[in-house]
């Protein structure tokens, strides 16, 4: 049987979305036992400086991306609106540890659960769009009854993975990196699921992602 869109089962794309988070989270895990153990080590006394930093740089990693995929990936308890200055911080906690800037440009005081989400996986990707540094410039308005979003990655080596695209587009995994696939195809979900539309656009040195989705 060919692999559709349609046919992507709900219980296969929370297991690739589980992983992904366990992929995210495990690296500053892993750093932080890895200080624990360096100064239970008699004999690596002279590196608990560096064992410290270590604890403390991955502890807060671990604390940012864990606080940002509760709003972005879960249902981050009852609350359905935001306060865009939070998600701000959210977004800003894992840009901290990305190579690429945030520029966030958000002219709405709140958004509800759709938008909320959106923006923060657009700005997750626009990030991971830029590998050796650059800007993610995100900006939304109210247009009437719909929130129009739109996030602009430019810089150096500015590329979308072909799993992402086909992702936002509907499409079913490849041969890709499943865990790029899932937050995309994901977003492309939750936009459709709110009555939205998703895409995105590859130029030289620049991925725009850009949603509409009801206010």
């Amino acid at each position: 049987m060919i692999e559709t869109a349609e046919n992507v089962r709900t219980a296969e794309v929370a297991a690739y979305l589980a992983a992904r988070m366990c992929h995210d989270f495990i690296s500053p895990a892993s750093a932080i036992a890895s200080g624990l153990d360096l100064l239970e080590d008699p004999s690596a006394q002279d590196m608990r400086e560096e064992a410290m930093g270590l604890i403390v740089s991955s502890s807060k990693k671990l604390a940012d991306l864990l606080s940002f995929s509760r709003v972005a990936f879960g249902a981050s308890a009852s609350a359905e609106t935001f306060d865009v200055r939070e998600l701000e911080k959210l977004a800003a906690g894992v840009f901290d540890h990305m190579r690429a800037e945030l520029a966030w440009a958000v002219d709405v005081p709140a958004v509800n659960k759709p938008a909320a989400r959106t923006l923060l996986n657009l700005a997750q990707m626009a990030g991971a769009a830029l590998p050796t540094g650059g800007v993610a410039k995100v900006q939304a308005v109210q247009e009437g009854a719909s929130i129009a979003i739109a996030i602009e990655a430019t810089g150096p080596r500015a590329r979308l993975r072909p799993e992402v695209l086909a992702g936002l587009q509907g499409q079913p995994p490849g041969e890709g990196l499943h865990g790029h696939w899932v937050q995309a195809y994901y977003t492309h979900l939750f936009v459709g699921d709110a009555g939205g539309r998703v895409f995105a656009d590859v130029q030289e040195e620049r991925v725009v992602f850009a949603a509409t989705l009801p206010a």
